[in-house]
């Protein structure tokens, strides 16, 4: 008997009243903390401001495109740093998974003022390939030929791997890979200046993922313990593949970490 089957066979079992009093105690505490998540949301909000004065052009299937071309008819936005190394066949597991969950919010963000764009440094014929190859529609750039991943803080250079200058989710800290994921959101104001409102990586991006909320509430939870981390997850068209090779791990002597938790 392995670890999980006895955990399942000595979970305790009780009559119905006494789980409903269990219940509702639980239930003061959830609502406590979606109390403190609509805080936590409101000092988002009041975060300062920082102007954004470089100008970025980043290639997209129409063209090239600036920074405020992103913004559409919208004046905020929203940017996930997709992880996808020009090096790579695809773009990452994790990234993937969550892009599955945002794909079809795009339509309903823009009724509330926002655009959702997703940027990676895969050059544009390498996305839209893979885009299509995971059937979906939101807005995809490249910035391979800018420095708007290594500006908000998920794209890093080999010599900076190579040393210790690596700047990830606000901390220092060694990383063998290139390209790790994260989420910027910006805002336009009437005269056309834009301004870096917020950013969030590595797990700040469970907050985006609503199969973890499922997962989350199951007698087993998100059952991580052993893959280790996500090892589990695959794009959503890869799970009858027998082995998978992440896209860092495709070329011999290349290896990356798992996206970090």
């Amino acid at each position: 008997m392995n670890a999980e089957t006895a955990s399942l066979k000595s979970h305790r079992v009780v009559s119905r009243q006494e789980w409903l009093e269990k219940r509702v105690a639980l239930l003061e505490e959830e609502k406590e903390l979606m109390r403190r998540r609509d805080e936590m949301a409101a000092k988002v909000r009041e975060l300062p401001w920082v102007r954004v004065e470089k100008a970025y052009s980043f290639d997209a299937p129409t063209g090239k495109q600036s920074l405020a071309d992103l913004f559409g008819s919208k004046t905020q936005l929203v940017v996930y740093h997709f992880m996808f190394d020009p090096t790579w066949s695809q773009g990452c597991k994790s990234c993937s998974f969550i892009a599955d969950h945002y794909n079809p919010l795009v339509v309903h963000l823009a009724h509330r003022d926002i655009s959702l764009v997703t940027v990676s440094k895969a050059p544009i014929e390498q996305i839209e390939a893979f885009r299509k190859r995971m059937g979906w529609t939101f807005p995809w750039v490249s910035g391979a030929h800018n420095e708007f991943g290594h500006d908000f803080g998920v794209s890093f250079t080999d010599q900076e791997l190579r040393g210790d200058d690596v700047v990830y989710n606000f901390n220092r800290k060694p990383y063998p890979i290139r390209e790790l994921p994260g989420l910027s959101v910006f805002i336009k104001d009437s005269g056309g200046a834009i301004y870096h409102t917020y950013s969030t990586y590595a797990r700040g991006l469970d907050n985006f993922l609503t199969a973890y909320q499922y997962m989350d509430v199951t007698p087993k939870g998100r059952d991580e313990a052993e893959s280790p981390g996500m090892g589990w997850l695959r794009h959503h068209d890869r799970y009858d593949q027998a082995t998978f090779v992440q896209p860092w791990e495709e070329k011999p002597g290349v290896t990356g970490p798992m996206l970090p938790r």
